[in-house]
């Protein structure tokens, strides 16, 4: 079981951890580093390239772990339920007034970390799988909550990089190729927040598209949900408006990877045009299938936009502040450097 040892954070007034492994690759540290320093923080993110998810638990206990946060007296009746907030204003009216923070969590802890939390957000929830852990307190015990950001980090970059997404891209069907966590949290964007009537799902296993199907209509957004296995299905299809690649860049090998690929060709060479997020930004975030998107003439988002937007929904959480248009630009300048190989991620 990959292991390491515990991280010294002697230097910092406050630290957190990225948990996973293997995450060498990983711009996460340095985005938080350019926020705390943008928000004059002395704080830190740590990397934590480890399975040992005891050695974790252990490690969140320390005092020093991010967390300032008020106790549940001093906050409104309804932050004292389980599954903390139920509407989107609640939700930063608890994060203002408490000043949260706490953890990243990646691969292969996102599903696993569910049974050690406390609570979960309404968001952690529906998606199925938590990304970001933060604090509140209640009764002067610590409560460990859950969220996922992978949803914001979705909606922020078409929202952000799309004119008038709301009138070119909502209300029409999506598409999301893939069939793993990060799929789950495309679906979720594409039917809460962009009102896709039909969302079509790419992948080469049907048992992981049965699964997302199954878990999102359990979760109550699994209507509208379509799996897409031929071309010669694709060439049938309303043409969507935003596409979530969430595969790694590789070339396709075997039957089931070409038949994919030849999907998605079929569904980018339609007339109407839409913008398509790739999720996969390592090595680079410039892959194969946002070069088949730009070639049929579609507006393509590099995967850093995702990352950028998750970490800075992060921050919010831990540090309760906004982090402001400078702070935003600082970490856009820190992600370029680092994948023109001008920085270490870590």
């Amino acid at each position: 079981m990959p292991s390491c040892p515990s991280p010294d954070f002697s230097h910092v007034d406050r630290v957190g951890y990225l948990f996973g492994y293997p995450i060498a690759h990983s711009f996460s540290p340095s985005i938080h580093r350019a926020v705390y320093e943008t928000l004059g923080l002395n704080w830190a993110q740590l990397p934590l390239p480890s399975t040992d998810m005891e050695h974790f638990l252990e490690l969140i206990k320390h005092p020093q772990f991010y967390g300032e946060s008020r106790r549940t007296r001093d906050m409104p009746t309804v932050y004292r339920k389980p599954f903390i907030v139920s509407t989107v204003q609640e939700m930063w009216t608890s994060i203002l007034i408490q000043l949260l923070t706490g953890a990243s969590v990646t691969m292969p802890h996102k599903v696993a970390i569910f049974e050690h939390l406390d609570e979960l957000t309404p968001q952690g929830r529906d998606v199925g799988a938590c990304n970001t852990i933060f604090l509140r307190e209640e009764a002067g015990r610590r409560i460990y909550c859950g969220t996922n950001t992978d949803v914001n980090g979705v909606l922020e970059a078409f929202h952000r990089n799309v004119t008038s997404p709301t009138t070119t891209l909502h209300n029409r069907p999506g598409m999301v190729i893939g069939g793993g966590g990060a799929a789950r949290s495309a679906v979720y964007v594409l039917k809460k927040f962009m009102h896709c009537p039909v969302v079509y799902l790419v992948n080469r296993d049907a048992a992981e598209v049965e699964a997302v199907m199954s878990w999102c209509t359990q979760q109550h957004y699994g209507d509208g949900l379509r799996y897409v296995s031929t071309a010669a299905d694709a060439e049938l299809l309303d043409a969507p408006g935003a596409v979530v690649a969430c595969i790694p860049n590789l070339p396709p090998a075997t039957p089931a990877e070409l038949e994919v690929r030849n999907i998605i060709d079929a569904v980018l060479a339609k007339d109407r045009k839409g913008a398509l997020l790739e999720m996969c930004y390592h090595p680079s975030p410039r892959t194969d299938i946002g070069a088949l998107a730009e070639m049929h003439g579609w507006q393509v988002i590099l995967g850093t936009e995702a990352l950028i937007w998750q970490g800075v929904e992060q921050d919010r959480y831990w540090t309760g502040r906004e982090v402001g248009e400078e702070g935003v630009e600082r970490v856009k300048a820190v992600v370029a450097k680092l994948l023109a190989g001008e920085g270490p991620h870590l």
